[in-house]
């Protein structure tokens, strides 16, 4: 891989998203057996975030750790950006200092900002747009328990946020299907998902986008969900429990899909709302799987960035 950053799933090609699945695999077996594998000696990762985060922060923590580098964490307040400091002044800055930034923060013009100045490369952590990360590694745990992706059917059931934005991009490339239920008022970007309509076609993929999940749960042979109210939605919290209604992934709801079906979300869950504890906790779920599996999904886009153009030995 060449590419300098990842800021969307679109960025990379069918080629880099099996390179990256390829060294996912490798690299966690390593990892399982106890074996050191440490290619980022001596390099360091600036972690930029400017919304906070379980997940990220420690799978790109102890990744970066992990892989023989320095994790560098720096919060918003951290950073001279809430006083002025333009986003590619701190790009240039970085770039002579670090060897990679990842970045976590709201508005998905500021990460595009940020690499248009870095002479390092730049990973999307999350933004409002986008959740690529998430992404590759929800397709490397399918992968593990499926074997292959071309073919399967995905549905999404909730808003159209941000991890659907980059599903949509993602899923024609892998070969997927993709059915979407969301409520009225809460449809993904629309240049997203037209976007995503014209690859469905030039790969011959499903894509469907409706309000109704029974319709897109059947016969799907993954469900996937989120949040309702995602960080910065509070205040919108008791309307969006109202608009959600009847979207919750449940026992019943299971019954549309197929019989091996897998239930997926990419947390932090709230049990009870848009999934229950009986299906989060139920024989379906590899949401755990799911969740360890950012580690190792993000080691290898660390390692395919940091050390682009050359040799990788794993």
């Amino acid at each position: 891989m060449n590419k300098k950053d990842f800021l969307r799933v679109a960025d990379y090609s069918k080629e880099d998203i099996k390179e990256v699945f390829e060294t996912a695999e490798k690299i966690k077996a390593k990892f399982k057996k106890g074996i050191k594998y440490s290619p980022l000696a001596g390099k360091t990762l600036g972690m930029i975030f400017q919304k906070s985060s379980t997940r990220t922060r420690v799978s790109f923590e102890v990744g970066m750790y992990q892989l023989g580098g320095y994790p560098l964490f720096l919060s918003a307040n951290d950073l001279q950006l809430k006083r002025g400091e333009t986003i590619g002044d701190t790009a240039q800055v970085l770039s002579r200092m670090v060897d990679a930034i990842m970045i976590r923060t709201y508005a998905h013009s500021e990460i595009e900002e940020l690499a248009k100045h870095s002479s390092v490369p730049v990973i999307n952590g999350l933004t409002d747009l986008h959740h690529p990360c998430q992404i590759m590694a929800d397709m490397f745990t399918i992968l593990e328990h499926r074997k292959s992706l071309k073919g399967l059917t995905i549905a999404w059931i909730g808003d159209g946020n941000n991890v659907l934005n980059s599903w949509i991009e993602a899923a024609p490339m892998a070969g997927m299907n993709l059915k979407m239920a969301v409520p009225k008022g809460y449809e993904p970007d629309k240049n997203i998902l037209d976007y995503g309509i014209n690859l469905a076609k030039k790969e011959r993929t499903g894509m469907l986008l409706t309000n109704d999940p029974i319709e897109a749960a059947e016969n799907a042979d993954i469900i996937y969900t989120d949040v309702w109210t995602s960080m910065g939605q509070e205040a919108d919290k008791e309307k969006r429990l109202r608009d959600f209604h009847g979207f919750q992934i449940n026992s019943e709801l299971l019954k549309h899909a197929s019989k091996d079906v897998l239930v997926m979300h990419c947390l932090p869950a709230h049990r009870g709302e848009e999934i229950t504890d009986e299906v989060m906790d139920g024989p379906n779920s590899i949401v755990f799987d799911e969740a360890e599996n950012r580690l190792h999904a993000q080691k290898a886009i660390l390692v395919l960035h940091m050390l682009r153009g050359k040799k990788i030995k794993i």
